[in-house]
């Protein structure tokens, strides 16, 4: 049988994946890069990218809801065209998709991308599909995650549709129910909605989009609830109606639907690596045990990245991971690194945000917050978006800021803002001494953060001032 070997092998070509070649490119290691199914990133083929794309379509469609108060006439004459919607949304997916395959994988050789899938025979060793095997000092496992379908679903075929799936549809059905309010089902469910599709969004959970602090999810729930029924506290059943639509029951409600888009997380892939083969045990999720800061499997010569640990399953973090497996996949010594501030953003309608240390996660009675509600905000009200409320939360001792949770219009750039500064160790006087201009959203963060600081114990640098002094 056909042996190679190599000093690093690399399973999977997405986000982690390639960032791990990087690193073991530049140390000047021999490796493979493998890859089972579809080249390109899941951000770029079925997540972050295409789900971007209709959701800006959904937005500039809805904007005409605002038409008659600012006295623009013949919005209600405006139509979609679905079918032209989302082909354009599978255009720009093909541009992404193409953009990263060009600077990635279309310039390795066959010897070294190599397009099947591998599995692990016994330590050090992996099968490829032809019969060959490649033996590695150290491989890199980042083989992402897929879609979790119940098995029951899988009876109604092309009636339950993923994210694998969705982008693929030449037209929207006239009603659909999302099981599952987590940042894709948000989403798409809200961009649906706007998009004239009849929706119902169901949940076990109680709270939406992530969202663990009670004062964000009220408000988030009542924002977003407002344009389609929110079931939450009850899991969702599915039958099928003599007509061939689906019938979903969630608690005392029930809906009948043509379609279902079930976005109830993902499973890492890891079934078909033959981990078995290797003597690791996996946890109830099925992940082995491994290091966040080294991302290595225990003491194995094994790093774990992106998608495929369920910890992190975001674009950035994901490439991140791939580095620090991938430099120490190829160094001797394990060296371990300090990752980034957390940072989540769901691109709804106003954005949902976590930074930092999420509510849930600080200890009661330690820390202070600051809220602002976003109602009286004056930018805010002339986009015609006062909707959402902003907490952020500092020790109530230091007045070090450590995190916030929100549900706001430009979310997505205050929550880099807040990041930034809490990873920068900073308090919450040093922050509101940063300049504000008018009119911004940033002015409903400065006042959660006056807010905040009214609240903290300690007030270095100095009193609120405008202008402070330079002696």
């Amino acid at each position: 049988m056909e042996e190679r070997k190599v000093d690093v092998a690399i399973i999977g070509s997405g986000t982690a994946g390639l960032n791990a070649m990087g690193r073991v490119k530049r140390a000047g290691k021999d490796f493979v890069l493998i890859n089972g199914g579809e080249p390109g990133t899941t951000c770029a083929r079925v997540g972050c990218m295409p789900s971007k794309a209709i959701i800006q379509v959904a937005e500039d469609f809805h904007r005409r809801s605002l038409f008659e108060r600012e006295g623009i006439e013949g919005g209600e004459h405006l139509k979609v065209d679905i079918p032209e919607a989302m082909e354009h949304t599978r255009d720009l997916r093909d541009t992404f998709v193409d953009r990263v395959l060009s600077n990635s994988t279309d310039h390795l050789s066959e010897d070294v991308f190599i397009q099947q899938y591998a599995r692990f025979v016994e330590p050090g060793v992996v099968e490829l599909e032809d019969g060959q095997r490649i033996r590695a000092d150290k491989f890199v496992i980042a083989t992402g995650s897929t879609p979790i379908v119940p098995e029951a679903w899988k009876a109604f075929g092309d009636r339950i549709v993923t994210t694998d799936e969705f982008f693929e549809l030449e037209d929207l059905p006239a009603s659909m129910a999302v099981i599952g309010l987590g940042v894709i089902g948000l989403e798409l469910g809200q961009t649906i909605a706007r998009l004239g599709v009849e929706v119902t969004g169901i949940d076990l959970a109680e709270n939406i989009g992530g969202i663990s602090d009670p004062e964000v999810n009220k408000a988030a729930i009542e924002v977003i609830g407002k344009e389609f029924p929110l079931w939450l506290g009850h899991g969702a059943e599915i039958t099928e109606e003599q007509d061939g639509r689906l019938r979903v029951t969630a608690g005392e409600n029930s809906v009948v639907v043509d379609k279902v888009f079930a976005s109830l997380g993902r499973r890492p892939n890891l079934d078909r690596l033959g981990l078995e083969n290797l003597g690791i045990e996996l946890d109830e999720r099925g992940i082995p045990a491994y290091n966040p800061n080294t991302m290595q499997i225990g003491d194995h010569p094994l790093f774990l990245a992106g998608d495929i640990n369920a910890d992190r399953p975001i674009l950035h973090e994901a490439g991140d991971e791939g580095k620090i497996a991938g430099y120490n996949a190829a160094h001797d010594e394990i060296r371990a690194f300090r990752r980034k501030t957390p940072l989540a953003i769901v691109f709804s309608d106003p954005n949902i945000v976590s930074v930092g240390a999420r509510f849930a996660d600080l200890e009661p009675d330690s820390f202070k917050v600051g809220e602002m509600k976003v109602a009286p905000v004056g930018r805010a009200l002339i986009m015609g978006k006062n909707r959402g409320t902003i907490r952020v939360y500092a020790d109530k001792t230091s007045g070090k800021l450590l995190g916030a949770e929100m549900v706001t219009p430009r979310g997505e750039n205050l929550g880099h803002l807040l990041a930034w500064c809490i990873q920068k160790e900073m308090t919450v006087g040093e922050l509101i001494q940063m300049p504000f201009y008018h009119p911004v959203m940033e002015e409903a963060l400065q006042a959660a953060l006056t807010s905040l600081y009214h609240q903290v114990e300690a007030k270095n640098p100095g009193p609120i001032a405008e202008l402070v002094s330079m002696d």
